[in-house]
């Protein structure tokens, strides 16, 4: 086996499994090369029922390994290849491979390698959506985060199988991006306490009945996830969603507009960076119905009444110790800039990312974000469409580059 390191000297063995996303690993292997990145593909035998491994072979230069038992090399390989690699990424990985994973099965030349694996694991699930939501599935998931498995979540959409829902192959582009971040983490927030809010908050107006908003939690969750990938202890105060928090992310709960600003004012003085992403309701029902309001009663049911909730971000701002950095988002629909520019100034934060909800490429439920990034030393930055992971790494660059010197207590 060809042994030559790339420039960057970092080498990703590349796990193939069988589904109909596999042909994408072609393209994954590519995008890594542009970067620098020496890869070595492992496939399963029911990976080849999709994709020919000589494609893989050929774009990688090196020999795809598909069988435990070959023994044309003198080396007990799934050994000597675990401590070549800097990281194991599987995309496509199948339930079927995430549950050889969880349970710690070893009947082919991958799961066996899993299991000698000491370096990173990222997975990238893609299956039907009725198999990524069974319960078997996501205990499984939930095994593998526990054990520090990073986990690629799967987009929604259109599937092969003709149905639509969670379960699509990531973006290749997202995946590599993901990988090169797990390749070049770096300790920039080690030993700091970063709190992060996201999602939506539910204002219940009766048992049935509440007031919400689009928000998917996904750029609060990346910002997290990155921050924990830099060293930092993250604690994520999340309004629900159907995410799953990065591994090693201390995650609470929460329903309320009054319940997220309980739990984020509690834990706030401690926090060196407090980011509040979350879309906060700003009303809420005066009087919550103890049973569900009947159509035949409605007219002779009161009009709804509504009162602010609590503003978040201003009592943040108001008891912010020496120090703290507090950074805050603002979705706007118009006047994006001038809105923007007006609550980092009212509401005393060190940042603020504003991005306009009306565009349809971004957003609210995607996988993409566009945005300004508006600093309090007036300094302005415009952000093109890219992913909300790139988008979450390129705002801890910006807020360490610029950061005071830390006076809150570890």
């Amino acid at each position: 086996m060809n042994d030559s390191r790339s420039d960057s000297g970092k080498r990703v063995i590349l796990g193939v499994t069988g589904c109909i996303g596999a042909y994408k690993s072609a393209l994954i292997l590519r995008l890594l090369q542009k970067q620098d990145v020496e890869v070595y593909p492992v496939m399963t035998r029911s990976a080849r029922q999709f994709l020919g491994p000589l494609t893989l072979e050929k774009l990688s230069g090196h020999r795809v390994i598909d069988d435990l038992w070959d023994d044309s090399s003198a080396e007990i390989e799934h050994i000597s290849l675990a401590r070549r690699g800097d990281l194991l990424l599987v995309a496509p990985a199948t339930a079927n491979v995430l549950g050889k994973f969880a349970h710690g099965l070893a009947d082919d030349f991958l799961s066996t390698l899993y299991l000698s694996t000491q370096t990173p694991v990222m997975l990238a699930p893609a299956m039907n959506v009725e198999m990524w939501r069974h319960p078997a599935t996501q205990e499984n998931l939930k095994k593998l985060r526990e054990r520090g498995v990073q986990i690629i979540e799967p987009g929604a959409g259109y599937l092969a199988c003709g149905e639509v829902g969670e379960g699509r192959l990531a973006e290749p582009e997202d995946i590599v991006q993901a990988a090169l971040s797990r390749l070049s983490a770096d300790d920039s927030l080690k030993g700091r306490k970063v709190l992060v809010s996201a999602g939506p908050t539910i204002e219940d107006i009766d048992p049935v009945r509440y007031l919400s908003n689009r928000s998917s939690g996904r750029m609060g969750y990346t910002v997290a996830a990155e921050a924990a990938r830099r060293g930092a202890r993250v604690t994520l105060v999340s309004g629900p969603t159907q995410l799953q928090a990065a591994s090693g992310i201390d995650r609470i709960d929460v329903r309320s507009a009054g319940d997220m600003a309980e739990a984020m004012l509690e834990r706030a003085p401690d926090s060196h960076y407090v980011v509040m992403a979350a879309a906060v309701a700003d009303f809420t029902p005066v009087q919550r119905q103890a049973h569900k309001i009947k159509k035949a009663d409605r007219q002779d049911s009161p009009a709804l009444q509504l009162q602010p909730t609590a503003d978040i971000l201003a009592a943040l701002g108001s008891q912010k110790p020496p120090g703290q950095i507090l950074i805050g988002f603002a979705a706007e629909s118009e006047n994006l800039e001038e809105r923007a520019r007006r609550k980092l100034e009212s509401k005393h934060l060190d940042w603020i990312v504003a991005n306009d909800i009306t565009s349809r490429d971004s957003g609210f439920a995607s996988q993409n974000n566009r945005a300004l990034l508006l600093c309090a030393d007036g300094s302005l930055t415009r952000w093109d469409l890219m992913s909300k992971r790139e988008m979450a790494r390129r705002l801890w660059d910006a807020v360490l580059t610029h950061q005071p010197t830390q006076t809150v207590k570890s």
